[in-house]
C-alpha cells in the first residue's frame, strides 16, 4: 500500500501525479502557470481529469536563470497552502532538492517532497521524516541540480540506478520516513543520455522487483523527442507510448503534464492487464 497525506493507493493502483510549473521559464509550457489563477485553474483542471497528485515546481530542471531558495520559497510556499485549502483531499507534492524549501513546503501543506536530484541535499530526507511526508528518491547520476549530462557513461545503468535509488529509501526509511511513503524514480534524461533512458524503461521491471513503489517522470521529455526526433510540443504520442510500456511494467505513479491522456492510457493498460473492469461491457450481450 503506497500511503500518501490523507490517500492510500492499492498497489495495482496506477496513479497521475500532475505537473504544475510555478516557473516563469519551464520548457513545456514557458510560463503559463507561473501566476497563481492560471495556476490553480490548472489545479482544478487535472484533479476533475483524473490526478490524484500535483507536483508543484519553483525551479526549472534545466539551466536558466539562478534561483535562490528564497526565490524558490516565494514561488511555492503560498500556493501550496491555497491549493492545500482548496483542495483539502489531493495529494500536494513539490518538486525540490532544498532542504530549506522542504521545510517551509512542509509547513503550508505539502505531503510529499519529490527530490529529482537525487539527494544532493541529504537533509531533504530529514525535513521529510520530521513532517511524515512522502519522498521521492531519484537516481540523477551525480548530476548537480539544473546541469545537463554530458558523455555520461554507465557498466550498468539500470545497476546504478537501483544501488543509489534503493539507497536514498533505506536511508530515508532509517531516518523515519514511512516506508509505504517511499517511492523510487529511475530519473528519465537526469544524468543520462537517451539510450540510457531507454534502456531504463526497458528494464524498469527491475526496479518494480525491489517492492518500492515506482514513479516515472516521462512528459515530453528529451529522450521522447531524441528517439523520434520531435521538437517539445510534438512529443505526446512518444510520452504516452512510453507510459503504456512503464505500466505495463509495473510503475505505479506517473509525473505528466497531459492529464486526460495518460488516464485514458492507464486505465486501459489496468484493464488489459485485469486489475479494472471496462467502464461499459455492452459488446455481444445486445
Amino acid at each position: 500500500m503506497l500511503r500518501l497525506g490523507r490517500r492510500e493507493f492499492a498497489p495495482h493502483e496506477r496513479v497521475i501525479m500532475a505537473i504544475v510549473n510555478r516557473t516563469p521559464d519551464s520548457f513545456y509550457d514557458q510560463g503559463a502557470t507561473f501566476r497563481d489563477e492560471p495556476a490553480l485553474a490548472r489545479v482544478e483542471q487535472a484533479v476533475a481529469e483524473g490526478a490524484a497528485i500535483i507536483d508543484i515546481g519553483g525551479v526549472k530542471a534545466g539551466p536558466g536563470e539562478e534561483v535562490s531558495a528564497e526565490e524558490e520559497v516565494r514561488r511555492t510556499v503560498g500556493f501550496v497552502a491555497e491549493v492545500r485549502r482548496r483542495f483539502p483531499d489531493v495529494v500536494i507534492s513539490v518538486d525540490t532538492w532544498r532542504h530549506e524549501v522542504g521545510e517551509a513546503v512542509c509547513e503550508a501543506g505539502a505531503d510529499v517532497l519529490n527530490d529529482a536530484w537525487g539527494g544532493v541535499d541529504p537533509r531533504l530526507a530529514e525535513v521529510a521524516a520530521r513532517y511524515g511526508a512522502g519522498l521521492v528518491c531519484t537516481h540523477a547520476g551525480g548530476s548537480e541540480p539544473r546541469t545537463r549530462p554530458h558523455r555520461v557513461t554507465y557498466d550498468d545503468v539500470m545497476a546504478d540506478i537501483l544501488d543509489v535509488t534503493l539507497g536514498l529509501a533505506e536511508r530515508a526509511v532509517e531516518l523515519g520516513v514511512e516506508r509505504e511513503s517511499v517511492m523510487i524514480d529511475p530519473g528519465h534524461d537526469f544524468g543520462k543520455s537517451t539510450r540510457h533512458s531507454l534502456e531504463a524503461t526497458r528494464r524498469l521491471g527491475e526496479m518494480v522487483a525491489t517492492g518500492w513503489p515506482v514513479l516515472v517522470s516521462l512528459s515530453n521529455k528529451d529522450f521522447v523527442g531524441e528517439t523520434l526526433d520531435r521538437p517539445v510540443k510534438e512529443r505526446v504520442v512518444g510520452t504516452l507510448a512510453t507510459t503504456a510500456v512503464s505500466a505495463w511494467l509495473g510503475a505505479q505513479v506517473y509525473r505528466v503534464h497531459e492529464v486526460a491522456e495518460t488516464r485514458q492510457v492507464l486505465d486501459m493498460v489496468s484493464s488489459i492487464a485485469g486489475d479494472r473492469e471496462p467502464a461499459v461491457a455492452r459488446r455481444g450481450l445486445a
